[in-house]
């Protein structure tokens, strides 16, 4: 059972008029969808609605600005005047400028990039001396309780040197004697 005809002309009522342009704005995008990936076309749809808003489909492999020049030229149809065009030539002419200056630059980025890793190469260098003075400390330090040390047996020897007796300690309990 196939639909009823309708007739074409404006929907009086805005909520219908509304729905019914979504849903045929979704199809003629599904449409053209499908012829591009089914017959490999470029395809490009432009749609504003009553409202002025835009809506627009363009397939992968194209854009919508080289579907409207291959429209122009194959139409013989001008779509861009003068001014549009010398607009156009001076945005291209912008971008290569702007992709020079980036090329220029990227050498200059380098060399802040270098001059951040010498920093940071700087100031490991100073945590290193720091740390190694540290421990030259530390290590002074311990020779000086060495020399102390040195020097407190050297007290002692004299010391025991200038005792005029000296005891042999012997355990008394008989388990401790070395009876062998």
């Amino acid at each position: 059972m196939g639909r009823g005809k309708i007739e074409i002309r404006r929907i009086e009522n805005s909520t219908n008029r509304q729905v019914t342009f979504s849903k045929r704005r979704a199809g003629l995008v599904k449409k053209a969808r499908e012829i591009g990936v089914l017959c490999d076309a470029e395809v490009g749809v432009v749609i504003f609605s009553s409202g002025g808003k835009l809506y627009d489909y363009c397939s992968p492999r194209t854009s919508l600005s080289r579907i409207l020049e291959k429209y122009q030229t194959n139409s013989g149809k001008i779509l861009w005047d003068e001014k549009h065009k010398s607009l156009s030539a001076e945005i291209d002419r912008v971008k290569k400028e702007n992709d020079n200056m980036q090329i220029q630059l990227r050498p200059m980025e380098h060399w802040r990039m270098h001059k951040k890793n010498g920093e940071m190469l700087e100031d490991e260098h100073k945590l290193l001396s720091f740390r190694r003075h540290q421990q030259d400390v530390e290590l002074s330090g311990g020779m000086r309780e060495l020399e102390i040390g040195y020097h407190q047996v050297q007290h002692d020897r004299e010391f025991t040197a200038q005792m005029p007796f000296t005891f042999r300690v012997q355990p008394s309990h008989p388990n401790l004697q070395d009876d062998q």
